[in-house]
């Protein structure tokens, strides 16, 4: 049985303003055929515009409001919305609130960082 908690996982912090917490997947264990981790995006930060050639990836709002970007269509997502993202779709996760954004990312395969080509 593989159990991490968010509360004790090293959060990875990007250049960009992502705080991310691995804690499932090829780089965090427990399996290597999905991942999932807990992401924490300041007010006014942004994911770097990207896709993933092989993978889908789901985001499940867990607080605050995200401003959503595929493939150039814009939409608002809250607290219970989830959303997928196919292979290839070109996507950014915006906070465009003045609150913390915090979200569930899910990958099928696991996320590797070879998996995700950005495009900023």
């Amino acid at each position: 049985m593989h159990i991490r908690n968010a509360k004790q996982v090293r959060a990875l912090h990007s250049e960009h303003g992502e705080i991310v917490y691995e804690l499932v997947g090829a780089a965090a264990g427990g399996t290597n055929t999905h991942s999932l981790a807990e992401i924490v995006l300041p007010p006014g930060r942004a994911s770097l515009k990207h896709y993933h050639p092989t993978a889908e990836e789901s985001y499940y709002i867990l607080s605050g409001i995200a401003r959503l970007v595929v493939d150039g269509e814009s939409t608002v997502l809250g607290p219970g919305d989830g959303v997928v993202i196919l292979p290839d779709q070109v996507h950014q996760i915006l906070n465009d609130g003045d609150t913390d954004l915090i979200f569930l990312a899910v990958c099928v395969p696991a996320w590797t960082p070879d998996n995700s080509v950005y495009l900023d």
